[in-house]
């Protein structure tokens, strides 16, 4: 069994490694890893040490974390979403019991790796063995960590974890740091195509147009201010009463993930609770629940923003949009309530344009109109989910991305920089979900209004509408220092 024989290791490890994957973009999407497990054995206290900070709430009482947590972050330059879960139980003993095991097991079915940890302190008990047949189940790589293992003694007795049938155990102790290079590395080798992977930054090219190269369902959060219509318009697409529907303002607290085919795409369709001016959230429940909408939004690849078309575009309205794009999710608006326009203007096309000129930082987002309660335009918003969520995903081919960008500095030239007139050598689109790109020049710095017009002729050029692009300038000397 293997394990870091000093401190020194583990902390040499943390340094190699950044934990946050905003500080240096990917070349790839996340690999989702979930940890997993009974309760009280040491997942939250994980999850944290994992990300460098307390994230997860850390109490010796059973049970304390319910929901599943999502945080990103990087493993030697891999970007990974980790998954914090609650402990699951065998025999659940309530109702609570049983959502929180549900949970659980949406987080195995996103994930593309398990972490199943156990306690080293205890020993392996049946609930271990009970979790572990859960685990085989799944069919995913899974990766068995003993954890609490901060002596000699605990570390002989962790062999008897190898009854379990999961392999090799890694043993780590969260709360010291012990191990958790090794558990890392261990990690990287079981996830899928790990030795396909080239080291480091890898860049390939891609065809001539727009690639989609998503995974999964469009992950789809459905977000807007209370009572404009969200768990009726997800009722209306799954066909039943998923979500309760009522005319009191609030009534949805938690973000309800519902899975859905429609044609060829899968969805995961996440209805959540209405969100409130700042000043109007009140302490306890609605705080919790706003907590976890603003969640919802980040692990979504694209919001669906719901409005009254009846009010038209309110403040409140665009603070969401921008806490969306802000948080780099794909963006379409739905104005339901179209039912209580007179019929001359539900056709009106100036309509649409109306609503999109008043969100101009939003770069073009389709906007829908609908009638959630008499289920007309519904067709229309899942289509164009499916449209901005393939440009979500997108990658542009590097020829095609470099030639682009040269006609749009030749046909408009940028202002000096510093009394230095600024020349841009080459771009490569680095990531996706967003798509992010490197422009690599002479300078780092470049006057945001030209930012915008690049943004905008990569729009115009691969179809990005709707979708918020990350620009990375590096200068020359940059890359030479490092």
């Amino acid at each position: 069994m293997r394990r870091s024989s000093t401190r020194d290791r583990a902390r040499r490890q943390r340094r190699r490694v950044p934990t946050h994957a905003a500080e240096s973009p990917g070349a790839m999407a996340p690999a989702t890893v979930a940890i997993v497990g009974r309760p009280n054995v040491g997942k939250s206290s994980l999850f944290n040490r994992l990300l460098e900070e307390r994230r997860a709430v850390v109490e010796d009482e059973p049970g304390t974390t319910r929901d599943r947590l999502w945080a990103e972050c990087l493993w030697q330059d891999r970007p990974i979403m980790l998954i914090d879960t609650g402990g699951l139980e065998p025999d659940p003993s309530s109702d609570l019991v049983g959502q929180v095991a549900r949970q659980v097991g949406l987080a195995i079915g996103d994930a593309d790796l398990l972490l199943f940890v156990v306690d080293g302190k205890d020993g392996l008990t049946a609930q271990d063995e009970a979790v572990a047949q859960q685990v085989r189940r799944a069919g995913k790589p899974a990766l068995l960590v003993v954890n609490k293992v901060d002596n000699l003694q605990r570390e002989l007795a962790a062999g008897e974890f190898y009854a379990l049938g999961l392999g090799e155990p890694v043993l780590i102790s969260a709360y010291h740091g012990l191990g958790i290079a090794d558990m890392i590395e261990r990690a990287l080798e079981a996830l899928p195509g790990a030795a396909a992977r080239a080291a480091g930054l890898r860049l390939e090219e891609g065809p001539a147009e727009v690639e989609a190269v998503a995974e999964g369902p469009l992950k789809v959060a459905l977000v807007g201010r209370p009572n404009v219509g969200k768990s009726l318009l997800l009722n209306a697409i799954l066909g039943e009463e998923r979500a309760i529907v009522s005319e009191v303002p609030g009534t949805t607290r938690d973000a309800i993930d519902s899975s859905f085919r429609w044609g060829e795409h899968d969805f995961l369709l996440i209805d959540t609770a209405g969100l409130r001016r700042r000043g109007q959230i009140e302490p306890g429940v609605e705080r919790h629940s706003t907590q976890r909408t603003f969640a919802a939004i980040e692990r979504a690849d694209v919001a669906v923003l719901l409005i009254d078309a009846s009010e038209g575009l309110t403040a409140q309205d665009a603070h969401i949009a921008g806490y969306a794009w802000e948080a780099d999710r794909g963006l379409v608006i739905a104005a339901n309530k179209g039912d209580l326009l007179p019929v001359q203007a539900r056709g009106d096309p100036a309509f649409p344009g109306a609503i999109a000129d008043q969100l101009p930082f939003a770069a073009g987002a389709p906007v829908c109109l609908i009638s959630a309660k008499d289920k007309w335009g519904i067709e229309g918003v899942l289509q164009a989910a499916v449209t901005v969520g393939a440009a979500f995903h997108g990658r542009v081919s590097t020829a095609i991305l470099n030639q682009t960008l040269r006609e749009a500095f030749l046909a408009t030239p940028p202002p000096h920089q510093q009394g230095r007139p600024v020349r841009l050598y080459y771009a490569t689109q680095v990531s996706v979900a967003p798509p992010t790109f490197v422009l690599f020049a002479n300078t780092s710095e470049i006057h945001f209004s030209y930012r915008r017009y690049i943004e905008n002729r990569l729009r115009a050029a691969f179809g990005f509408a709707g979708v918020p692009l990350r620009l990375v300038l590096r200068s020359r000397r940059e890359e030479s220092a490092r």
